[in-house]
Parts: C-alpha cells; sequence; structure tokens
C-alpha cells in the first residue's frame, strides 16, 4: 500500500509525539484490560497492576525492535491468548511466580524457533505460507477479533445492550471515517485520536447528562473512579511506580499447599511437579501462537511493501517477541505478542514509521508512572473502543483479502483451500488432547486460527497432489465463469 512515512522516515518531532500517542491509544485499551481479568480470576486476592503492564509492553516493545533492528514497526502488548493459561496456575495457587514462569516458557519456545531457522533459514516458511493461505489467514484474525468490537460497542464492556452504547461506539467509527477520508492532510495522520476523542466527548456528555437525571444507561464513564484518583489528593495522585508482578512475587509468603483452605487464593511453594505443569500448560500456547505470529508479520508485510520474514528475518522477529514477551511477563505480569491495533493502525494512517513505535514504547513507559494518564485511559468506555476497533480490525480482515488479489479464485483448488481456512476458523474448530489436571480441561488445545492453518495446509498439499501452490499460478482474473471449475 502507499506509505505516508515509510519505516525509516523522521517526522518531526512534534508529529513524532502525536503519532506515538496515537498508536498508545490504539494499542492501550486491551493492555490494560488483560491484568483486570487476571485479577479477576482470584477476586482481587492475587492483583496485576495495569500499569505495570502497560510499562512492561512498552520495555517488551523496546527490546523488540531492538532484535528487529528498528525494521518492524508494530507494537508489543498484553496477549488474551494466554487467559486460560493464567486461569489455570492462579487457581492451582502457584501465585505471581507460577504466571512469571508460564509467561518465561512460552517465550522460550519463540527463543528455540528462532534459533532453529536462523540454523534452517525462513525459506520454507514463504512455501508454507503462500498467498493463497496466508491471505485468509489474515482475514481470519480481523474476522476473529470483530465478536470483541461489537460487544464492547453494543455492551459497553458489561453485560446490558443498550442503542446508545451503539450510538456512541458508530459515532467514534464514523469520525475516524471522517478524519480518514474528508479531514485535512494532518486530520489524516491522526484519525484515532480524533474519533475516540469525539466519542469520549459524546460519552461524557450523555454521562453528565445521566448523573444530572439519574438516568443508568447514560452513565457511561465511570467517573467517581476517576474522581477516587484525586480523593484524597496525594503524591501518588499524580506520581506513582507501578506495581511491578516481580516486586509482588518476592513480597509475597509462600506456604505449603496443604496449609491454603479450599476455594481461597495464596502463593504455594512450587515444587518440581508443579514446575513441570506450568510448563505443560504455556509452552503449548507458544507453540500454536507461532501461526499468529507469522501471519501478523506477514500482514504487516504486505502494508509496508517489504518482506519482514526475510529482512529483519523470522528469526530476528520471534527472538524479539519471545524475549519481549518475557521481559514483558517480568515486569508486568503478561505475556505480549504484536498488535492486531498496532499494525491497523500503521494501515489506516500510512505511518509506518519505526520512530512513531519507538515513541509509543518510551510514552509507555513513562507515562505508567503518571496516574491521571493511567486514570483517564481506564475511563475510556469500551463502547468508544469498540467503535474505534471496527475500523482497526475492519482493516486486517480487508489486508488479508487483499492479498488474495492475485489469486485466481476461478479455479476450484484455490476455492477449497480458502473455505478450508474461513469456515474453520470463523466457525472455532478447535482441535483438544489430553486431559490437563489444572485446568480440567485439555492438555493441549490448538486455537481456531492454527487448525484453520492446518486445514488449509493439507487441503493445498491434496489439492496439488503433495506440493504446496501459491495460488496464483495461470491466474485467470474477470472470468465468473469460471467459477468453481477446476482446471487442468
Amino acid at each position: 500500500m502507499k506509505l505516508i512515512y515509510d519505516i525509516n522516515d523522521r517526522p518531526s518531532l512534534g508529529k513524532t509525539i502525536v503519532f506515538a500517542f496515537q498508536q498508545m491509544i490504539a494499542i492501550m485499551a486491551a493492555t490494560l484490560l488483560v491484568p483486570m481479568i487476571m485479577t479477576g480470576y482470584t477476586n482481587g486476592a492475587i492483583a496485576f497492576d495495569p500499569a505495570a503492564a502497560l510499562c512492561g509492553a512498552g520495555i517488551g516493545t523496546l527490546i523488540y525492535l531492538l532484535f528487529t533492528k528498528r525494521r518492524s514497526p508494530v507494537f508489543l502488548g498484553s496477549s488474551f491468548t494466554f487467559l486460560g493459561a493464567y486461569a489455570a496456575v492462579l487457581g492451582a495457587n502457584y501465585g505471581y511466580w507460577g504466571v512469571i514462569l508460564g509467561i518465561t516458557f512460552a517465550g522460550l519456545v519463540y527463543v528455540v524457533l528462532a534459533l532453529i531457522i536462523k540454523a534452517t533459514g525462513s525459506g520454507w516458511v514463504n512455501k508454507l505460507m503462500p498467498a493463497v493461505i496466508i491471505g485468509p489467514i489474515v482475514a481470519l484474525i480481523g474476522l476473529s477479533l470483530s465478536g470483541t468490537a461489537t460487544g464492547w460497542m453494543s455492551s459497553n464492556g458489561g453485560d446490558g445492550y443498550s442503542l446508545i452504547y451503539i450510538l456512541v461506539g458508530a459515532c467514534t467509527f464514523l469520525a475516524i471515517v471522517f478524519a480518514s477520508i474528508k479531514g485535512t492532510k494532518g486530520m489524516k495522520l491522526i484519525p484515532f485520536i480524533i474519533g475516540i476523542g469525539a466519542g469520549y466527548v459524546l460519552a461524557l456528555i450523555l454521562t453528565l447528562i445521566g448523573r444530572a437525571t439519574d438516568t443508568a444507561v447514560l452513565k457511561i464513564i465511570d467517573l467517581d473512579t476517576l474522581a477516587a484518583t484525586f480523593s484524597p489528593f496525594k503524591f501518588t495522585s499524580i506520581l506513582d511506580y507501578p506495581k511491578f508482578t516481580f516486586l509482588k512475587a518476592f513480597q509475597t509468603e509462600l506456604v505449603e499447599a496443604s496449609e491454603i483452605a479450599e476455594g481461597t487464593y495464596g502463593a504455594i511453594k512450587l515444587s518440581g511437579s508443579d514446575i513441570a505443569n506450568i510448563a505443560l500448560t504455556f509452552i503449548p500456547i507458544g507453540v500454536v501462537e507461532l501461526a499468529q505470529h507469522m501471519a501478523d508479520h506477514k500482514n504487516l508485510s504486505n502494508i509496508v511493501n517489504r518482506d519482514l520474514i526475510t529482512d529483519p528475518g523470522l528469526d530476528k522477529t520471534l527472538l524479539g517477541d519471545g524475549v519481549g514477551s518475557i521481559v514483558g511477563g517480568i515486569f508486568g505480569g503478561a505475556a505480549n505478542t504484536t498488535y492486531g491495533e498496532s499494525i491497523g493502525c500503521v494501515a489506516i494512517t500510512g505511518n509506518a514509521s519505526i520512530v512513531s513505535i519507538l515513541g509509543a514504547a518510551i510514552g509507555c513507559v513513562l507515562l505508567s508512572f503518571f496516574t491521571p494518564f493511567v486514570a483517564f485511559i481506564n475511563s475510556i468506555p469500551k463502547c468508544v473502543m469498540g467503535g474505534a476497533c471496527i475500523a482497526m480490525y475492519g482493516f486486517i480482515a480487508v489486508s488479508g483479502l487483499q492479498m488474495l488479489k492475485n489469486v485466481d479464485l476461478g479455479n476450484s483448488k484455490n476455492l477449497f483451500v480458502v473455505a478450508a481456512i474461513l469456515v474453520c476458523g470463523i466457525g472455532g474448530l478447535t482441535l483438544s488432547f489430553g486431559h490437563n489436571d489444572i485446568t480440567g480441561g485439555a492438555l493441549l488445545t490448538i486455537s481456531a486460527l492454527a487448525t484453520a492453518m492446518i486445514m488449509g495446509i493439507i487441503t493445498n498439499l491434496l489439492v496439488n497432489n503433495g506440493k504446496m501452490s501459491s495460488g496464483e499460478d495461470n491466474m485467470v482474473s474477470g472470468h465468473a465463469e469460471n467459477m468453481g471449475k477446476v482446471k487442468e
């Protein structure tokens, strides 16, 4: 696609600050939400600090940029994929150390895979993930996230449905569209700031009306929680250090498993078998996440018009992601991953400047110490972020479809490959193996995304007599009459 700022371009300092802030706004809601969900697993008995997760994501991104030699413009944020694993280790009373160890195991999977790829090369990736495979996989990533966007937009992150929430989300989305299409040159570079700002102002007006008339559905923003940050006013109301997970781990008193009453939460002394159980919980997820890592970087490659799998190389992106995730987990308690919101922001704005990502990472670290900023970000309604995510997730899906532009969908061979991926992925087909004594569920569950990719690869090999086809051979465009017919 056409970029306004390429990877190596350096916008002015003022523009860089604005672009970095936009990236921060795009990734922040989801990044802060993960530690909140984790805290909910123990009813607050074991608490993970959103500010620490934000700081960990910033540090993790800096490490990723270092390993990738500042050639891959994407932010690493808290991963939702590991929520089930977090619930398992916290439910087993493994505490903060259990989470840190689990994230470390998952990150080491990426490190080992990176070393293997360094030794064998990454040429096999392009053969394994041709356009006919990677296109629908990337589209699937965007489509699979669509439920989150619409859910936030219709319920404001809660259980209640309201047309008011949808109105606010729709206004946010339309403001982004207007800024991107009808706005001035400057507005086109910051559509998310404009859209989310417009949505927040509308939500604030409705909230004030709701408080004045005591109408619950109009109270979209929790102003009481926001005000509590400054009441009573003290130094920590302005500046406060994040409650880093590794500090909480060292401060937690470990006890024997038998000393914790059933149904309560604490932190037991980990035995060898406990550590093995943690490894068995997290390592399979790290392996499965490889599919999304490759898909994200293929998608980003398409957006920035260069092959990131080759340069800086899949081994370097995996190392950056793995080590960045480990460090992010140590500081913030949540494993990191490349964020679709960040990729969508790059796609919509046409700003791939690595300086913007660098600025966002540094900004997240600094602002995690600034209490009012964290409180403000936490106050952004989910319906506002849902409206913004329609644009971000939609662009991810569309960018995947764009990868299919040279694939001959008039050929049934390709149709079956794409159909297998989309239906298995959207339908949520997963593969479960064994029994996990910690969770009570499967020992290993292969996600719908990974299952869809496997089905696509198998189908591609089957219809092409054991060879991987890109789907671009013998391209015949514009011939609808060939739809569904097998070409010899």
